[in-house]
């Protein structure tokens, strides 16, 4: 779903600038049936996956048809994104990551085991700077800054950006010359640091096209992952990128929260 802002300065999730200092594969039939009748196999991390977990077979799935969701981590790569990684793996579950340009060279190993598993990365600035204050030189700067680093690591260019704490204006939109993309799910993992809650809003909140919020720099957030993945792939859910959430295409410059139909 396309977002519109008014020409003020927008926070899509305000809570956060208050406190800023802080900060399918196989199943090509019916999804609902198909997801409760495939039994729950081991996977390589432990995890129990399944024929109806995303990406099996090489085929692009089809998320008008399908429940699909994208879960965006941000502010990364950390101490803690290689064991989400294997998490991930266990469930052959793709995700998007929103990294930081200036975390990059020291997590060039993780960022290209990302791009290597199928894992999608993003824009989220060079250093979690509110876009909203810096003039349109800065965030263009900024943006491409970033996403040289992004190519430089990956050799892959950065389809999409999200702006740190969801906080754009107008200036800072006309800088920006890629989809710009935020969340409807958003998990306040950041502000509850347990995984017990982070799950529990996750499997209530999510919907078929829905675009979650997590941050991998927290130890709590990526402990809570097996049982989001475990919930979600239980309730018919295929895991998909941001690209492939938005199959119909993006825009530069536009905005995005979510794609339900």
């Amino acid at each position: 779903m396309n977002a519109t802002l008014s020409p003020q300065r927008t926070f899509i999730r305000p809570a956060v600038a208050l406190v800023s200092a802080l900060s399918a594969c196989a199943a090509l039939a019916a999804p609902a049936a198909a997801a409760a009748a495939v039994p729950d196999v081991p996977g390589p991390a432990g995890y129990p996956t399944s024929a109806v977990v995303g990406g099996l077979s090489g085929e692009p799935l089809d998320c008008a048809r399908l429940k699909c969701v994208a879960l965006t981590f941000d502010d990364g790569p950390g101490a803690y994104t290689d064991e989400l990684l294997d998490t991930l793996a266990g469930y052959d579950a793709q995700a998007t990551f929103y990294v930081l340009g200036s975390k990059v060279a020291h997590h060039t190993d993780t960022l290209q085991r990302m791009v290597e598993e199928g894992h999608e990365v993003g824009n989220h600035s060079w250093d979690h700077a509110d876009l909203a204050t810096l003039s349109a030189d800065a965030v263009e700067k900024d943006m491409e800054r970033t996403n040289e680093a992004i190519r430089e690591a990956t050799g892959t260019e950065p389809a999409t950006m999200r702006p740190p704490y969801g906080s754009l204006d107008d200036t800072a939109r006309s800088a920006i010359d890629q989809p710009m993309v935020l969340w409807d799910v958003d998990t306040l993992d950041w502000q509850s640091r347990d995984a017990d809650t982070v799950t529990d809003v996750t499997l209530d909140e999510t919907a078929p096209g829905s675009v979650v919020l997590f941050h991998d720099i927290h130890e709590s957030t990526v402990e809570a992952v097996p049982a989001v993945l475990k919930g979600l792939h239980r309730q018919g859910y295929h895991f998909v990128t941001v690209d492939e959430l938005f199959s119909d295409g993006m825009e530069p410059g536009d905005l995005y929260t979510d794609a339900r139909l």
